[in-house]
């Protein structure tokens, strides 16, 4: 019997005791109910993303036929590919990012962020409460990536409806309703970026889809490139925002030393992503016979890094089940690690403490209106609502 059950909502509202008893029985597990074996320590988990024995190996959904587009996006991105194909693609992304897009962003992100909160206070005045989920952290990541990529109007406004349909995929059992909502999303989206690419190959912008054009990026792969940053960015920030500010709310002197001291926002934003991951799990195959922390993995074999379990592993962490805005040693794995370390993490970092700034600034006396409601997802983990007052 596994101590937990990734649909069950009493394991979703807090995991983290289930992940204790794991961790007490050994750094790995097989887990029937996931159909993989799973890390649970951090070690185990470090090992796992940073070993060369172990890489994405892309599987098409199945029947292919009916995921044309969700598995296009798949088999062209960045993650979902090892050695020198991945190689290749990364340094050409890696070189549009390191092009100064984050800093060319950061007024305008840090501006979106005031607005955003701004109008969340405005809604607070009016019906005295308002929630934080719909009125800042699903619009701020996802005008971000539409700024960063170039999209414009209507595409851009979709963008988050079709993030949202294509990573319900990622969880263990998404049913045939959304796995058909998934595909049509992807659909739509491939339709959108091949528009989007061939206007840009005509009039080139300041914008990161320009510069993967220039550097004579493959077209389905730019789509590819294109989906990864949306689904990986918006999602993870969007959660990231709002597990993060619960966590602040449930533990008001941490929101506190964060309203009076500034200087805390780099250490708070990585003690956030730590403390409630938006990322729960990342799945590798052994592309050879090799082991993880001692437990066999036969070449072929996915096993997946629970990156909640690792975040509160008392061997990595001081004290880690305690919210700590100004820990200091914080090795944490929300953005993984070794070769596929996320590209977008100084952009995510940004957003995040653009959107605690604004909070501090403009509802420095923020507090919950009612409890709020989490997303019966595992993978994603994070929040419908979030309605907050003063």
């Amino acid at each position: 019997m596994h101590p937990f059950d990734p649909v069950d909502p009493h394991f979703l509202a807090d995991p983290y005791p289930a992940f204790a008893a794991l961790r007490a029985l050994g750094p790995v597990h097989a887990h029937a109910l996931l159909g993989t074996p799973v890390a649970v320590s951090h070690g185990a988990c470090s090992e796992l993303l940073r070993g060369r024995d172990l890489g994405r190996i892309w599987a098409d959904a199945e029947p292919a036929a009916d995921f044309p587009a969700f598995n296009l996006l798949h088999r062209n991105s960045l993650l979902e590919r090892e050695g020198p194909a991945h190689d290749r693609l990364r340094v050409l992304v890696a070189g549009a990012f390191n092009r100064g897009h984050t800093a060319r962003l950061e007024p305008w992100v840090r501006g979106l962020a005031g607005r955003l909160v701004d109008e969340l206070a405005e809604r607070i005045d009016a019906d005295g409460s308002a929630d934080l989920m719909s009125t800042v952290a699903a619009r701020l990541p996802v005008e971000v990536i539409a700024e960063l990529l170039g999209v414009p109007e209507p595409e851009r406004s979709a963008l988050r409806g079709w993030s949202n349909a294509i990573v319900t995929m990622y969880e263990p059992d998404p049913g045939e309703h959304r796995r058909r909502a998934a595909e049509q999303a992807a659909a739509d989206f491939v339709d959108a970026l091949r528009g989007l690419v061939a206007h840009r190959r005509a009039h080139p912008g300041d914008d990161l889809v320009t510069d993967l054009v220039e550097a004579d990026v493959e077209a389905d792969e730019l789509v590819g490139t294109a989906a990864l940053l949306l689904m990986a960015g918006h999602e993870a920030t969007v959660n990231v925002i709002g597990n993060g500010v619960l966590a602040l709310l449930r533990h008001p002197v941490q929101w506190q030393r964060l309203v009076g001291d500034p200087g805390l926002d780099a250490t708070a934003v990585e003690e956030l992503i730590r403390y409630d991951p938006p990322l729960q799990l990342f799945e590798r195959t052994a592309v050879v016979d090799t082991t993880v922390a001692g437990h066999p993995v036969p070449a072929g074999t996915k096993i997946a890094a629970l990156l909640g379990a690792a975040a509160r592993d008392p061997r990595a962490f001081d004290r880690p089940d305690e919210l700590d805005v100004g820990r200091r040693r914080n090795p944490h794995l929300g953005f993984g690690a070794g070769v596929h370390y996320c590209l977008g993490a100084p952009l995510a970092r940004l957003e995040v403490a653009a959107a605690l700034d604004a909070l501090r600034t403009r509802l420095p006396g923020m507090a919950l209106a009612a409890e709020p409601s989490r997303r019966p997802d595992f993978v994603m983990r994070g929040l419908r609502e979030l309605r907050l007052a003063v």
